[in-house]
């Protein structure tokens, strides 16, 4: 009762601020809307994480010479990923923009008493293209074969920004750099996979996507922008990619394997300068996940031997949970996965 009093103390602040900020009406009319419904579908989602909260468990197997890429983990929801997979003697490579976090958050770990696994920081700018390529070939000088490759980079709403690329920075940050970075490391994904232990790729994304659309004719939010919506569209893009790129890999006979993850309604920076964090800063450390429970549904992905051959779903504490129908529509999964390697270039996904 408590939480969906606090909602609605949000939800009437959100609609005053926006009415107040002599925006068009349509912008006005657009952003109440998804106000509305992120409060609605947020109010779920932490019911969600309480009632399934028994299951949100998994086992940290050991998995010595194994490797694993992530991007943006020096901190939130993926330096906890680092931290379990370390603990199963993994080697994880991280793409991240300041190398040197990555070094204290490894010297805080063997401090703590962490003394498997390895941590190898690379430069990483997911937004831009030439960023991207240059990790991807330091990585392949050193590790020939992937095991998991694990999409958790992303930014949440904000003002509207333009990439060096001139991408959207929602669209370009939480999906399409991913979309590249994937492209570039297929080859070592399927070089890795085995008939009893799939190489795996995991996408993480957000209980947003259920009101996600994909503007194909302004897919950088040029003529009218709305930052929920435009978060809602990278995050749908996501689960459009992971779902038609596990049917290909069945189709093409590859060993790897597909997986979509919301972590769940989690206490990062993602929500500071929110009206969560200003109208009720107390609430989210009362309610919200741990940056550690949201990172147990990630590793599960990679990780459970139950997901073995299991891909093209969606996990959400850590069992597959349904997503929207538009995520599950077979023709605009296609029409997604072409629409973004003519957009960046791609003339064969997978081929470098």
């Amino acid at each position: 009762m408590i939480v969906i009093c606090v909602c609605f103390a949000i939800l009437i602040a959100t609609v005053f601020s926006i009415v107040g900020s002599k925006k068009p009406l349509d912008l006005i009319i657009s952003e109440v809307k998804y106000e509305v419904i992120y409060n609605i579908i947020g109010t779920i989602a932490l019911l969600q994480d309480w009632f399934m909260r028994h299951n949100n468990k998994t086992e940290l197997i050991s998995q010595p010479n194994k490797i694993a890429v992530i991007t943006g983990g020096a901190r939130g929801i993926g330096a906890e990923v680092i931290k379990m997979l370390l603990k199963c003697d993994i080697t994880v490579v991280i793409g991240c923009r300041n190398i040197e976090s990555a070094l204290v958050m490894l010297r805080k770990y063997r401090d703590q008493g962490i003394d498997t696994g390895d941590l190898d920081p690379h430069q990483l700018d997911i937004t831009s293209s030439d960023s991207v390529s240059k990790f991807v070939t330091a990585v392949k000088e050193k590790y020939p074969k992937i095991n998991y490759l694990i999409n958790n980079a992303g930014i949440m709403f904000g003002p509207r920004k333009e990439t060096r690329d001139g991408y959207e920075s929602q669209f370009s940050t939480n999906y399409l750099g991913h979309f590249q970075l994937t492209h570039l490391l297929f080859e070592c994904l399927k070089q890795a996979g085995e008939e009893n232990s799939f190489s795996r790729i995991v996408n993480v994304s957000s209980c947003a996507h259920i009101v996600g659309k994909i503007n194909f004719i302004d897919i950088n939010s040029r003529l009218k922008y709305v930052s929920t919506e435009a978060y809602a569209q990278s995050k749908l893009a996501q689960i459009l990619f992971t779902n038609y790129l596990d049917s290909l890999c069945i189709r093409e006979g590859h060993q790897v394997q597909v997986h979509s993850v919301h972590p769940g309604i989690v206490n990062t920076e993602l929500f500071d300068g929110t009206l969560w964090k200003k109208v009720a800063p107390w609430l989210p450390n009362l309610i919200f996940k741990t940056p550690k429970e949201g990172a147990i549904p990630i590793v599960h992905a990679c990780l459970s031997p139950k997901l073995e051959r299991k891909g093209g779903t969606y996990i959400h504490n850590c069992k597959i949970f349904p997503t929207n129908r538009l995520a599950r529509d077979k023709e605009l999964q296609k029409k997604m996965f072409d629409f973004t390697n003519s957009l960046i270039g791609i003339k064969q996904f997978g081929k470098s």
